[in-house]
C-alpha cells in the first residue's frame, strides 16, 4: 500500500478530510526520520504533538466536567489522567494503525519503533494537532469525544480503586507488612514534553514499571503493572 492510500485510510478511520496533507504526513513524521533526510528539511511531529496534547485535554476536560457534575477536582484530575495515559494513547492509536502508517528512521523501525507504547501515543496527540490546526476545535472536538467516550465513561465508572499506589502499598503492607519504593529509572525529552519511567520494588526487586508525562503518572502506571503481576 503506498503512502497516499494509506493516509487515506486513516482519514476513513477518524472519519476526516484534510485540506492540508501536509498537517497529516507531518503528524505522521517521526524526527528519527527527518534526521535522515540528507540535504532537506522535514518537519516531524514534536510541534503537533505538543498542541494536541494541550486540545486532548481540554475536550476531555470539558467532557468530564458535564458528564460528571458530582465529582470534585481531584476525582476529575484522576480520571483524566487515566483516560489521557500513555497506555490509553497507545491503545487507542493502535485501534487506528497508527504505527503502520508513521514513517520512522531506519534505525528506530528496526528496533521496533511502530509498536511502541510512546511513538503510537504521541502520534495520536500529534494527530489531533494536526485536526486542530487544519479544521478548528469545532472539527476536532467531536473526533476526541467519539475516542475518547468509552475510555471516558469506563474510568468514571470507577469511582474507588485506580489510586493504584495506595492499593499496592495496603496489598504488601498487609501482606509482608512493608511498603514498596519507587525509583526514577529515567526522564527523557524537552522540559515541556518530558516523559519519565519509574521503577516500582520491593524488598530490592523489581515489581512494575511504568511511564507517564509526569512522575506520580509513572509511578501509577508502575503501581498497577505490580498489581497485575501480583494477581498474575
Amino acid at each position: 500500500m503506498d503512502r497516499r492510500e494509506c493516509e487515506r485510510l486513516l482519514e476513513e478511520k477518524v472519519g476526516y478530510r484534510f485540506s492540508d496533507h501536509g498537517l497529516l504526513r507531518e503528524s505522521l513524521t517521526h524526527k528519527s526520520f527527518s534526521n535522515e533526510q540528507p540535504g532537506r528539511s522535514v518537519a516531524h511531529n514534536e510541534r503537533l504533538e505538543f498542541l494536541g496534547d494541550a486540545v486532548l485535554d481540554l475536550v476531555v476536560s470539558h467532557a468530564l466536567f458535564d458528564a460528571l457534575p458530582d465529582r470534585n477536582e481531584g476525582e476529575l484530575s484522576r480520571v483524566r489522567a487515566e483516560v489521557v495515559s500513555e497506555k490509553s494513547l497507545a491503545l487507542l492509536g493502535r485501534g487506528l494503525d497508527l504505527g503502520g502508517g508513521l514513517l520512522l528512521g531506519k534505525g528506530e523501525a528496526r528496533s521496533g519503533g511502530r509498536d511502541k507504547d510512546s511513538l503510537i501515543a504521541d502520534a495520536l496527540e500529534a494527530l489531533l494537532g494536526a485536526i486542530f490546526c487544519d479544521g478548528g476545535l469545532e472539527r476536532v472536538r467531536p473526533i476526541i469525544e467519539d475516542l475518547f467516550g468509552e475510555p471516558i465513561r469506563f474510568s468514571a465508572q470507577r469511582k474507588s480503586g485506580v489510586d493504584f499506589k495506595s492499593r499496592l502499598q495496603e496489598h504488601l503492607q498487609g501482606r509482608y507488612g512493608k511498603a514498596p519504593d519507587y525509583v526514577l529509572l529515567h526522564a527523557e525529552g524537552p522540559d515541556h514534553q518530558r516523559r519519565y519511567t519509574i521503577e516500582a520494588r520491593f524488598e530490592g526487586r523489581a515489581v512494575g514499571e511504568g511511564r507517564g508525562r509526569t512522575k506520580k503518572a509513572a509511578e501509577q502506571e508502575a503501581a498497577l503493572r505490580a498489581l497485575e503481576r501480583l494477581d498474575g
